[in-house]
């Protein structure tokens, strides 16, 4: 029996590595191009929760019309950094990502993701996981040759969790995954509940053990 098709909403090669890592590989991944920007006022779990639905439709609709992909699940993500109500988006340039590091120097902030998933008969699941992170102080010789390694590109607050960043990390409570880009733990369960076979292909980990 094969099992049923998952479409990646992303093309972050973070969360590609991920899914790897409990035995999911995507069957097709669709990137969903939509606005990011907060809206006024609006809370850090109010953007994920939105914004993780958003990608999931655009995908949805993307595949909508193909037939290799019918019947596919649509999993989604979208993970925010977060001072309090302050969102830290993704640097746009030096002088961003220079604030977004002094501002999380010797501080504790919050790392949010929210995983969606459309069933193939288009039930629409959600799941919001925080996780704190408390960074060290960053002295201005590390800030700066941080800056210069160009690292912060792309990265929500700035840093990723597994490069270089991580050394400035002194302590987080709860998911460590959720902090590099996709809650494990979390995204499996929510997969279990809807029938996807999570744990099809452990079996060919065996095989290649006794190879």
């Amino acid at each position: 029996m094969e099992r049923p098709q998952l479409v990646l909403a992303s093309s972050s090669p973070r969360r590609v590595t991920l899914l790897a890592q409990v035995g999911v590989t995507p069957d097709a991944l669709r990137p969903a191009s939509i606005d990011e920007t907060p809206k006024r006022g609006e809370m850090p779990r109010a953007l994920v929760s939105r914004l993780a639905r958003a990608k999931a439709e655009v995908a949805r609709n993307q595949i909508a019309n193909d037939r290799d992909l019918a019947g596919a699940y649509v999993l989604a993500a979208d993970t925010v950094v977060a001072m309090g109500r302050k969102v830290l988006m993704k640097p746009a340039h030096i002088e961003e990502a220079m604030a977004s590091l002094q501002l999380l120097s010797g501080r504790t902030h919050k790392v949010q993701t929210c995983v969606c998933l459309i069933t193939p008969d288009d039930r629409v699941r959600t799941k919001i996981v925080d996780t704190r992170v408390r960074f060290r102080y960053i002295n201005k010789a590390e800030l700066e040759s941080y800056i210069a390694s160009r690292e912060w590109r792309g990265k929500a607050g700035g840093y990723a969790i597994q490069r270089l960043a991580g050394c400035f990390v002194q302590r987080i409570i709860g998911s460590y995954t959720n902090v590099v880009g996709l809650p494990l733990t979390e995204v499996v369960a929510l997969l279990n509940s809807e029938k996807f076979p999570i744990q099809y292909n452990w079996l060919k980990y065996a095989e290649v053990d006794r190879d």
